[in-house]
């Protein structure tokens, strides 16, 4: 089963996504996760992305469904994957579309988890005040950004999804639990 979770930043894709992870057997793909390794490696790639993520902006397409292309193709992709946070625009969303469709695969479940942005700030805040280590691009200047971001950017694809008849839109500022309940009662119909 292969499944897009979206939500903006704070959201809980992430968390979300480790339940249906262990539900489904299947793996997550992020592209943040792959882009934040892609920086700790030190490579070209890493540190042209660093400069990009540490402003909050956005990874080119090209470079992104290129990332993808090789991650669906590895044997740990046989049981299916869940896109955490992707596909971001409407241009990847039309390729990933195009991607899968080449490769004989699709989306069975496109998943919204909808937060109020001053809910969204609180968590991050949260997150922050919690962990020792925080990601760069946890504080609120750069959240603030990727939320703008998110709504120039991303909503159109929820759009996209939802003129298609594949968007299911579930209730993230519910507790963890009913969250997940909600996601499973979806993907299960």
């Amino acid at each position: 089963m292969n499944i897009i979770l979206f939500g903006a930043p704070g959201a809980g894709k992430g968390t979300q996504a480790k339940v249906l992870i262990d539900y489904l057997n299947i793996i997550q793909i992020s592209t943040g996760d792959m882009l934040r390794d892609e920086v700790k490696s030190g490579s070209n790639l890493g540190k042209m992305a660093k400069q990009i993520m540490d402003k909050g902006d956005l990874i080119s397409d090209e470079i992104i469904m290129e990332i993808i292309g090789e991650r669906i193709k590895k044997p740990d992709c046989k049981n299916g994957f869940i896109f955490d946070g992707f596909p971001r625009t409407l241009n990847q969303a039309k390729s990933l579309d195009d991607l899968l469709a080449s490769k004989e695969m699709k989306i069975d479940n496109i998943i919204e988890i909808y937060v109020e942005e001053d809910l969204l700030l609180e968590r991050i805040n949260k997150r922050i005040s919690e962990n020792d280590i925080s990601r760069d691009d946890d504080n609120p200047e750069v959240l603030k950004n990727r939320i703008e971001i998110y709504k120039s950017d991303t909503l159109p694809v929820l759009n996209y999804y939802k003129q298609s008849n594949r968007l299911n839109s579930v209730n993230g500022m519910q507790e963890i639990d009913k969250v997940s309940d909600d996601i499973k009662n979806i993907i299960l119909t």
